[in-house]
């Protein structure tokens, strides 16, 4: 497989001062087969210590941070000897250990010639609970799932090529075979594990316990690392996703979780499923203008899952629902098709907002910001495209010179002020930055 973040992870192997590098991310979204699939294609060798599996990583860190003593515990381990320039040095799970985010710090500011990559499932829960962390002396990478031109690229290499390199009346004479590709990903989503053994062996029964796997590792992760009352909360948040996205307004409602239910009751359980990369949580705008987030509304948002295929396991959605027909962007209210379009977005580096009207139902699915322009973007789950919210609002404010993006099934068009791309070619838009 291949993943476009390795293009940054070149970037910052050549980089003249680079820092000790820290991959954030869920559990199983890729992170330890991006380090070590990084390590045999750019370095020599690769010094790999798990921090959570290996006995003597728990006292790596403790004793002091002389990092001539942990480079030679570090070959002691893994029987590598770390050399400047050839050798990758990985802790995987680092947090599980003391100390060892905060010996980053020493790395950078000692021995800046070695090249270091940490990575952990719960790094943000770990952030987030105050450890000690090395601010300004790491430098970060965000892992996500595998977009759908990921997914492409290893189920469907010759699709991938059609939206890389062709035009949009290409792109549309091969609508039919990407829409095909398209239900396939909703399906088996981007989680690497899953989506390497689809395109080994096809097996539909087996995507839904791989994904039920993770499903079980987040819930696990969940009981083993919070109190029990705080477990049932966060699992109380999460069963609730689906109901909440099916809703025709998918903004997330308290009382949906229980009778009775108060933010103030659930609002650290929300916040652990974000930190722990489960769950994004999309906030609403009061206004669709640049910077968006001086006009952040944190009192409403969205929850979504991280993954549109884990969705589709949690609710039972069965293949014949999902790879035939139509069926799985008409049911459900479109929650697939804005889920699929809310981790294409995050995926690309982009964070997603929405508008609603305070006074009126009218709402904008998406709003995000590149380096020029505030982006409204509705999202259509079929090619009846019929809505008033985003051709309203764009045109009651023309002093905000607003241009509009619609995925839709509808093929490419561009008008004045809004354009419609396909939702099989969001990969090609995305990549192009708008």
């Amino acid at each position: 497989m291949e993943r476009k973040l390795f293009a940054e992870l070149i970037k910052w192997k050549d980089r003249a001062g680079h820092k000790p590098l820290l991959l954030l991310g869920a559990r199983q979204v890729g992170k330890t087969w991006l380090m070590k699939e990084f390590g045999r294609r750019c370095f020599d060798n690769v010094a790999y210590v798990n921090c959570d599996a290996e006995p003597l990583a728990a006292h790596l860190f403790t004793e002091d941070y002389d990092i001539d003593r942990i480079l030679f515990s570090v070959q002691t381990i893994t029987g590598v000897k770390p050399e400047a320039g050839k050798t990758l040095i990985i802790f995987d799970e680092v947090q599980q250990v003391e100390r060892g985010l905060h010996s980053l710090k020493y790395f950078a500011e000692n021995a800046p010639q070695y090249h270091v990559v940490a990575a952990g499932s719960l790094l943000g829960i770990t952030l987030g609970r105050g450890e000690s962390f090395p601010v300004g002396k790491v430098d970060m990478l965000h892992v996500y799932p595998m977009d759908f031109g990921e997914f492409l690229f290893a189920n469907a290499p010759q699709m991938y090529d059609v939206l890389r390199d062709g035009d949009w009346p290409l792109v549309e004479t091969f609508a039919s075979k990407l829409k095909e590709q398209l239900r396939q990903y909703y399906f088996v989503g981007g989680m690497p594990e899953v989506v390497a053994d689809f395109v080994a062996n096809h097996d539909q029964a087996r995507v839904r316990q791989l994904q039920q796997n993770i499903l079980n590792a987040y819930r696990n992760d969940i009981s083993k690392h919070t109190t029990p009352t705080e477990s049932m909360r966060i699992g109380q948040v999460l069963e609730s996703l689906p109901s909440q996205l099916a809703k025709e307004n998918k903004k997330f409602i308290y009382g949906a979780i229980k009778k009775g239910a108060r933010a103030k009751e659930f609002e650290l359980a929300i916040q652990w499923l974000v930190d722990a990369g489960i769950v994004c949580r999309v906030h609403r705008v009061k206004e669709i203008r640049m910077p968006v987030k001086f006009y952040e509304d944190l009192s409403a948002f969205k929850l979504f899952l991280i993954d549109c295929g884990l969705l589709g396991c949690m609710v039972g959605a069965s293949p014949k629902q999902m790879l035939v027909g139509n069926n799985v962007f008409t049911e459900f209210k479109g929650a697939f098709t804005e889920e699929f379009v809310m981790q294409q977005l995050v995926a690309a580096g982009l964070r997603p907002y929405y508008w609603s009207s305070e006074t009126t139902p009218a709402e904008i699915d998406f709003v995000v910001e590149n380096e020029d322009a505030v982006i409204p973007i509705e999202v259509k789950a079929e090619e009846n495209v019929r809505a008033k919210s985003m051709a309203t609002y764009i045109g009651s404010h023309p002093d905000d010179h607003l241009h509009g993006l619609r995925f839709s099934m509808k093929g490419y068009e561009r008008q004045d002020w809004m354009t419609n791309v396909p939702l099989y070619a969001i990969t090609k838009l995305l990549s192009e930055k708008f």
